[in-house]
């Protein structure tokens, strides 16, 4: 199986199976001399882990981490880090039914016309579980990307049909939105929203159902001129690394979706010199573009948004096939199961847009096209 890496400076590679011994992922290209330890990793880890809230999975797993190689003496050594989870709370047989029956909306008949035979524990290599190691590798990022005055933030913004307001959200910095978004199991910063996000959530699982949603990334500290055009550039980057999360069916840029309807004199972001204390810099009126011309950063605030799929795992009766039989089949999936998946993205969110900005933010340090001239 190929593509489990992704970056290229700093890459990353997740292993392991949702119902396997372990999940995990190895780190290249982290510098010596960086300070690292299991609690730096860990505190990203129990964010993205499930059974916290009743809107998440009762699945109890501690996700404690293992860091096998790569630090010695609380210091990264240069050598690949390899970050290991195990699986303990794994319950197969809520699957075994479903052996032959692939399950609507999930990876099983993918894997099959692909592979020629799927893991239909919990999915395998598609399963959510896999983020695990996505999350792990974004806290070493995290780590390294905040002592350069880089910060990565995501939140929950829409929950089936309920909007955060943006008005409320603008009230807020981007500290005090993350601060927010622990106070509420949808991690929605508009509290008033959060609550009615809550009810939709609870009456789509007395209903045997699940809600999509949205969330909103913001990255600040951002200094202009990150990406590599033509194929590089950084908001392809992003998109690619956003979508590549499994449940994601969406995503833009900015006001991306917004452009289609709109005109130049309302989409441009028209520029003016401002004077910030230390000299006359550059500045956008308007952030439509959400941070990225030209698929360079501006300097200015990172924006994106990914829409995020209703759990394919519902216990209604859906139809399916049989790969054996031929068969058509009614099937009602049962286990334990995220009644609306955009809450515990958001870490998972946060961690592969802090591998994509350190990944260039190295390309940058590694080939600065200003001190070559």
């Amino acid at each position: 199986m190929a593509g489990n890496s992704f970056g290229e400076l700093f890459r990353i590679t997740t292993w392991g199976e949702s119902h396997g011994d372990a999940v995990g992922v190895v780190i290249d290209g982290v510098i010596s001399g960086i300070s690292l330890s299991d609690a730096d990793i860990q505190k990203e880890l129990d964010r993205r882990k499930p059974g916290q809230s009743t809107v998440s999975s009762p699945r109890k797993e501690p996700d404690t981490v293992v860091i096998l190689s790569g630090v010695f003496e609380g210091k990264t050594t240069g050598a690949p880090i390899s970050l290991m989870v195990k699986n303990s709370d794994a319950h197969s047989s809520a699957y075994e039914s479903l052996q032959k029956t692939p399950r609507p909306g999930h990876a099983d008949l993918a894997y099959f016309e692909k592979y020629g035979n799927y893991d239909y524990r919990g999915g395998g290599r598609s399963s959510g579980r896999e983020t695990v190691g996505r999350v792990a590798a974004g806290a070493v990022a995290k780590k390294i990307l905040a002592a350069a005055g880089i910060e990565v933030v995501c939140h929950v913004v829409q929950i089936g049909m309920v909007h955060a307001d943006s008005c409320v959200l603008d009230k807020f910095s981007l500290p005090e939105i993350k601060e927010r978004i622990q106070e509420n199991p949808v991690r929605c910063a508009d509290f008033a929203a959060a609550s009615a996000m809550e009810k939709t959530v609870k009456a789509a699982q007395e209903n045997k159902d699940s809600v999509g949603g949205i969330v909103e990334g913001r990255i600040c500290g951002i200094p202009a001129g990150l990406g590599e055009p033509v194929f590089d550039k950084l908001d392809a980057d992003l998109a690619k690394a956003i979508m590549s999360i499994g449940a994601v069916k969406g995503f833009e840029i900015g006001d991306g979706f917004l452009a289609g309807s709109a005109q130049g004199s309302q989409f441009n972001d028209e520029m003016e010199w401002t004077d910030d204390g230390t000299g006359r810099t550059i500045s956008m009126k308007t952030n439509h573009s959400g941070g990225i011309l030209g698929g360079i950063s501006t300097g200015g605030e990172i924006r994106f948004r990914a829409a995020v799929k209703p759990t394919p795992s519902i216990a209604r009766p859906q139809r399916t096939v049989n790969l054996d039989t031929k068969d058509n089949e009614i099937i009602e999936i049962s286990g334990r199961h995220d009644p609306v998946i955009a809450p515990r993205i958001v870490p998972v969110c946060e961690a592969m847009a802090a591998i994509v900005i350190l990944d260039h933010f190295m390309r940058r340090k590694a080939l600065d096209h200003k001190t070559l001239r």
